[in-house]
C-alpha cells in the first residue's frame, strides 16, 4: 500500500427514495476546482474505515475518492447474519440495486469538487459485483475495476452496449465466483463489446484485498502479493480511464 499524503473527508449526503445515505468526499492537496473522482464501493460490510482506508489509497495518485454508503446513513451490522440481512435485499433485487447505484453517480457527479465527465469506480467482493452492473446499465463512468467481485449478471440482462472499460481482479480460488462464472463473464462483456481485462490469481481466495479476511475454511483470506499487483495495474487501468484534462 502507498503513503498517504494530507487530505479532507467531507461527509455527502444523497437520497433514493426515502432513504438518506451519507458517503465520504476524500481530497487531497490539489488544485481547487472539479477533479477527476473515484467511486469506491464496498463489500458487503458497507462503509466501513477498513473500506475508506481502501478508498484513501487512490488518492495519491491524483484523483479524489468517494466512499460509497449504500445501506443508509448510520444503517450498520456487527454480526455476519446482520450484515447478509443488508446486503442480501439489494442481491435479490438487481432492479433496486441498480436504481440505488444510479442515485450514488447522480450524487456525485453533481457536486461541485468533482468533474462529472471523468468518474470511474472501484468495488470490492459485494462492491465488485455493483461496479460491473454499473457498466452494465451504461451508467456514466469511464472505467469500472471489479476485486474479488461477485460476477453473476442480473436475471435480466439488458443486452446493452459497454462503452466504459473494465477491469477484472479475480483470486483463482474464489468459492465465490468460481471458473464458470469468469468464463462466462467474459463471454457477457465480449457480446456487449467491452473494451475488458482479466488479471486472475492462482492459488488465491475471496477476499484477498482486505487485510483483515482470515477464513480460508471459506475461502476468503488476504493475500498480499495479490494485493500489490492488483493496486499497480489498478493504478495503470485508472490512468486510462482519467487521462488529465
Amino acid at each position: 500500500m502507498s503513503d498517504v499524503p494530507a487530505m479532507s473527508a467531507t461527509p455527502v449526503e444523497y437520497r433514493h427514495g426515502s432513504s438518506v445515505f451519507e458517503g465520504l468526499l476524500l481530497r487531497g492537496e490539489g488544485p481547487p476546482g472539479p477533479a477527476p473522482t473515484v467511486l469506491v464501493f464496498p463489500g458487503m460490510e458497507g462503509r466501513t474505515g477498513g473500506m475508506v482506508d481502501l478508498a484513501k489509497e487512490v488518492v495519491p495518485w491524483g484523483y479524489q475518492a468517494f466512499a460509497v454508503d449504500l445501506y443508509g446513513k448510520g444503517v450498520s451490522g456487527s454480526t455476519p447474519a446482520e450484515l447478509r440481512s443488508l446486503m442480501q435485499p439489494l442481491m435479490d433485487d438487481r432492479a433496486l440495486l441498480a436504481e440505488r447505484l444510479a442515485a450514488v453517480v447522480a450524487a456525485v457527479a453533481a457536486l461541485p469538487e468533482v468533474d462529472a465527465s471523468r468518474i470511474a469506480a472501484a468495488g470490492f467482493c459485494f462492491g465488485g459485483l455493483c461496479v460491473l452492473d454499473l457498466a452494465r446499465a451504461g451508467a456514466p463512468v469511464t472505467g469500472v475495476a471489479s476485486f474479488h467481485g461477485v460476477l453473476t449478471p442480473p436475471p435480466a440482462p439488458s443486452g446493452r452496449r459497454i462503452d466504459c472499460k473494465v477491469a477484472v481482479f479475480h483470486g483463482w480460488d474464489d468459492p465465490f465466483a468460481r471458473p464458470d462464472d469468469v468464463t462466462a463473464l467474459a463471454a457477457e462483456l465480449t457480446s456487449a463489446g467491452a473494451d475488458w481485462q482479466l488479471l486472475a490469481f492462482g492459488g488465491t481466495a475471496h477476499g484477498f484485498m482486505a487485510p483483515t479476511a482470515n477464513l480460508p475454511a471459506l475461502g476468503v483470506m488476504y493475500d498480499a502479493v495479490a494485493a500489490r499487483r492488483s493496486w499497480a495495474a489498478a493504478k495503470a487501468f485508472l490512468a486510462e480511464c482519467l487521462p488529465e484534462a
